[in-house]
């Protein structure tokens, strides 16, 4: 199974990388498939590539679930 998840944009770089912070974890990207991007945009990223812009509003909602999905997990496994 695939996931792609929401991260912001922290920082653009030269060469169409970036770098966003996905829950406080910052990682290294290629935006080269995105247009017009700036820090603090929302993107969804798939194995190291921001896929599209997403709205704000919808990466919090689903970053929430995922926290949510992942705090259940934890108990279940408890």
């Amino acid at each position: 199974m695939c996931l792609a998840i929401p991260a912001e944009v922290t920082k653009l770089l030269p060469d169409d990388m970036a770098v966003v912070s996905i829950d406080g974890v910052s990682k290294e990207i290629s935006v080269a498939l995105i247009e017009n991007l700036a820090v603090g945009d929302y993107v969804i990223i798939h194995v190291g590539y921001a896929l599209t812009k997403i709205d704000p509003e919808e990466a919090q909602r689903t970053l929430g679930l995922l926290r949510e999905i992942g705090a259940e997990s934890r108990e279940a496994a408890q």
